[in-house]
């Protein structure tokens, strides 16, 4: 399974690729006016920073509102993805922009019927809300295994990108569905190298190490 890091802060994004694990990044308004600086300038340092796919999300509603903005964020670098609403103007932006070999990530999915249409119009990635969706009393994970259950049968090549993920438990289910990719906050990522036995282990290694007096 792909990790892609969701924030719009350079400097964790330049921390977690790193470690090599990270494989994409995904943004939208809320983060960047988050970040305090200009939407431009923090997709084209973030695009520079990792190889693979940066979301990078239009805020028109319309379709040729959402193809203008469109048109310019994909000028931007050659890893940009076109994230767009899963509305009926935004599938109709999707399926244009994925006929030029444009990538797109259709975001804001709640129901595996929805997530069926994105396909159908060819979306690169479906961004189906797991966290919100358990908030709201419905089971995120289960709609995850509805989706690949569709996709599996009619072979689409749509990727599942699990979003909205709040805690380790969402990405491991998520890979035992087997989602393509989960994208997640920083501090989720960083929790995923965490265990108690882990730090106690190492600590009694290194303590056993300092009776030694060696060094190496």
């Amino acid at each position: 399974m792909k990790f892609f890091v969701d924030t719009a802060d350079t400097q964790e994004i330049a921390d977690l690729a790193e470690t090599g694990l990270l494989d994409g990044v995904t943004t939208n308004p809320s983060l960047i006016a988050k970040s305090g600086r200009d939407f431009m300038e923090v997709t084209r340092e973030i695009c520079g920073i990792v190889d693979g796919p940066v979301s990078a999300e239009v805020v028109a509603l319309d379709h040729a509102g959402m193809m203008r903005e469109a048109e310019i964020l994909r000028k931007i670098a050659d890893n940009v993805c076109i994230k767009v609403p899963l509305t009926v103007d935004g599938l109709k932006t999707c399926k244009k922009l994925t006929s030029d070999g444009t990538m797109v990530n259709v975001t804001l999915c709640f129901s595996a019927n929805q997530a069926l249409l994105a396909a159908k119009a060819g979306a690169t990635f479906i961004s189906p809300f797991v966290g919100r969706h358990d908030d709201n009393g419905f089971d995120g994970m289960a709609l995850i295994n509805d989706i690949r259950l569709i996709y599996d049968n009619y072979a689409f090549a749509t990727e599942i990108l699990v979003a909205s993920v709040r805690h380790p438990i969402h990405v491991l289910e998520s890979a035992k569905i087997g989602a393509d990719v989960a994208t997640m906050p920083p501090s989720v990522i960083r929790s995923l190298f965490k265990h108690v036995l882990t730090d106690k282990g190492i600590e009694g290694f290194l303590a056993d190490w300092a009776k030694t007096g060696q060094s190496i």
